[in-house]
């Protein structure tokens, strides 16, 4: 037997519970919309009116969201070394230093220009 024919039938398994799913509430949805239903809230709360400006959001936000995806895929990173230093030996070491140094100089260059001030 294939050892790729249990991978393809679990992508088949997956695509029909996707297909069934979707075919099953489109036929026990109800199919009634109201004014409440077709709002951006469904909750009935209406939404405070924006800031000035159009309701921007600063860039300062997604600069702090930017920093906490690269720290996250970071710690990932650092997992598998943690796990297995021993066996890594020296260049284990100077491999996982390294990354953490480039990974501190970009922190360092944007703690030093105020990004993760929030004034």
């Amino acid at each position: 037997m294939n050892p790729y024919v249990p991978i393809v039938v679990m992508i088949g398994v997956a695509l029909a519970l996707a297909v069934a799913g979707l075919i099953v509430s489109a036929i026990l949805s109800p199919g009634r919309y109201n004014a409440a239903k077709l709002d951006r809230y469904e909750s009935g709360i209406q939404p405070t009116p924006g800031a000035d400006g159009g309701g921007r959001i600063p860039v300062k936000y997604y600069l702090v969201a930017m920093t906490f995806i690269v720290f996250d895929v970071e710690v990932v990173f650092l997992y598998p070394w943690a796990v297995a230093h021993e066996a890594l030996g020296w260049f284990g070491l100077i491999a996982a230093m390294t990354f953490l140094a480039l990974i501190t100089i970009p922190f360092i260059y944007e703690w030093r220009r105020g990004g993760l001030d929030w004034d």
